[in-house]
């Protein structure tokens, strides 16, 4: 059992910087978490109270039913693979991932430095000691990958494979938890790309507990069983992938998942001839008569309406629609941008390649308001979509 559950975690550094506010998460055993949000809203400094590296300033870690807030790092039985690869250059692949496995089975010259480390048994109870650790190294290049290339040292190795040997050396370990700070952040696209396809694969095989850290989304989205939306210490959000992409909990949420961003546009509701409308730029949005019922409380209020780039097509009958020009097209190959403007009002839309639309056009564009998300525009908070974190 390897279920992670931090209660009102804190940590503040001797500077006043609040870097944790009162955290609550539970990972269950063999979940894949992840961690997202922009730099320096706390995601790091959590793994790294999780893993003993930082003690926090209030709050508890519990790791398989155990309190481990005074246990040392050594002793949480987790393994962190770091952003670099931190690789023993003098080592070769083999030596690397068993690095962890000799450290804590034989005597070693570091033990002068005052590590605890097991004492050597028995010739007999050594032999069988590297036979075990052979045998772990061995079925662990086997799930990477790595077999060609075990007695290459890391300066012989693609960047790829080097994180692959990184991985391996946590692997080898068989650790309760694994914690990944960034670990394909320093790989081109390409090559992490399917990297994180591997990783993927390779969590739903050994079924171990991880919490993954990232800033980039399509990471979060695709590896994660439950994704944990962070800003400025706090948790925004906790939900399944594409549940909080359907259903942000707040503006930031929103803003922060997807690509291209979110549009979003301010302004006012109110009531005329019976329907509900956006007032915005000068112009008049209607909202759909099924939910009119449910927006009569918040008529004269500031709020913000998002719609995503996908939800935005070129005028179909019955749609809400503006005409509006389109000054900016980029190609993505099989899809592409389209940028338009009208008074002051700027949209991004995500279309197929073949839609035909040419720089300076201007096309009737539709907003599709029962697919648009609502904002209050002064807390962030939804109106109709999401649910508070947690």
């Amino acid at each position: 059992m390897a279920e992670v559950v931090l209660q009102h975690l804190a940590k503040v550094y001797p500077n006043g910087v609040h870097a944790v506010r009162d955290l609550n998460l539970t990972v269950a055993d063999g979940e894949l978490v992840v961690l997202l949000g922009p730099s320096g809203c706390g995601k790091t400094t959590t793994l790294r109270l999780i893993a003993g590296l930082e003690e926090p300033s209030a709050g508890t870690i519990t790791i398989g039913g155990q309190v481990v807030n005074a246990v040392p790092p050594r002793r949480r039985n987790v393994a962190m693979v770091f952003q670099k690869s931190t690789l023993y250059p003098h080592l070769s692949v083999r030596r690397n991932i068993a690095f962890g496995l000799r450290l804590r089975q034989h005597t070693h010259p570091l033990a002068r430095l005052g590590l605890r480390l097991f004492r050597p048994g028995r010739y007999s109870q050594a032999r069988d000691q590297e036979k075990e650790i052979a045998e772990r190294v061995e079925g662990t290049a086997r799930l990477l990958g790595l077999q060609d290339v075990l007695q290459r040292r890391p300066s012989q190795l693609s960047g790829g494979q080097q994180q692959r040997v990184a991985l391996g050396r946590a692997i080898a370990r068989q650790p309760e938890v694994f914690l990944l700070d960034e670990p394909l952040s320093q790989l081109d696209g390409r090559l992490r790309a399917e990297l994180r396809h591997e990783l993927h694969l390779l969590q739903r095989r050994i079924r171990k507990t991880m919490v993954y850290v990232t800033h980039d989304q399509a990471e979060a989205m695709t590896l994660a069983d439950r994704l944990v939306v962070m800003d400025r210490g706090l948790i925004q959000q906790v939900d399944r992938p594409q549940a909080m992409y359907e259903r942000p909990c707040n503006w930031f949420v929103a803003s922060f998942l997807g690509w291209p961003g979110m549009n979003f546009i301010d302004g006012r509701l109110i009531q005329h001839g019976g329907e509900i409308l956006l007032e915005a730029s000068g112009l008049k949005l209607p909202l759909p008569a099924a939910g009119a019922n449910g927006w009569a409380a918040h008529l004269g209020k500031r709020v913000t309406c998002g719609i995503r780039p996908e939800d935005i097509q070129p005028c179909r009958p019955g749609k809400t629609a503006l005409a509006m020009k389109c000054v900016l097209v980029e190609p993505l190959g099989a899809e592409r941008l389209f940028t338009f403007e009208r008074e002051g009002l700027r949209v991004v839309a995500r279309l197929s390649q073949r839609t035909g639309i040419e720089n300076q056009q201007t096309v009737e564009v539709c907003f599709p308001m029962e697919h648009a998300h609502w904002f209050d525009r002064e807390s962030g908070l939804a109106l109709n979509q999401g649910r508070p974190a947690g």
